[in-house]
């Protein structure tokens, strides 16, 4: 008995993918750019008051 197997694939636009991936590295820049200001105001807190 052979099994038949059904795959329905909705149509993804290529505007869509690129929508995504820029929304995802727009998050990405952001996280970066948080955590090096995140960085600089901690070796700055430590130099003022441990220095």
């Amino acid at each position: 008995m052979a099994e038949q197997t059904n795959y329905e694939f909705s149509a993804i636009e290529a505007k869509d993918v690129i929508a995504t991936h820029e929304r995802g590295w727009e998050g990405f820049t952001q996280f970066v750019t948080y955590g090096v200001v995140a960085v600089v105001v901690l070796l700055l807190a430590l130099l003022l008051f441990v220095a």
